[in-house]
């Protein structure tokens, strides 16, 4: 049972992964400093949420993200691709970011195995194009 709740998601290695469109799962705010920090609800269960979140000081933790993460998720509005994401990772920060493809690609696989952003090729069954993607 345990395993099955921290069971991360997987995505298939066949497939294209600049030409997915990410999108965000979970709202956001823009710190002073201009930087992102991602609003993660404590609890998804309704009944924790119903009890336990009044109580709290933040119903969220927040998740907070460098530059290149902040861009990145300004940019996961689900109309840009993976690769136009990275085009633009690249025309701000040059040589910083690279190589850009790979280290996006690895940043994104992260944020989907935990939840934090979907992808608009992908249903809610896992399937892409008829293919399922999740582990088994």
């Amino acid at each position: 049972m345990i395993e099955k709740i921290f069971k991360k998601k997987k995505i298939n290695s066949s497939i294209n992964y600049l030409e997915l469109t990410p999108k965000r799962v979970y709202n956001y705010e823009v710190e002073s400093s201009g930087k992102i920090s991602v609003l993660v609800p404590k609890f998804k269960n309704k009944l924790l949420v119903n009890f336990l979140a009044p109580r709290l000081k933040a119903p969220y933790i927040k998740a907070k993200l460098d530059d290149f993460g902040s861009l990145t998720w300004i940019e996961m509005d689900g109309t840009k691709n993976v690769e136009s994401i990275s085009q633009l990772l690249t025309d701000k920060f040059g040589d910083k970011v690279q190589p850009a493809n790979e280290r996006l690609t690895k940043f994104l696989t992260q944020l989907y195995q935990y939840n934090f952003i979907t992808f608009n090729e992908i249903n809610s069954k896992g399937d892409l194009y008829g293919r399922n993607i999740r582990s088994s």
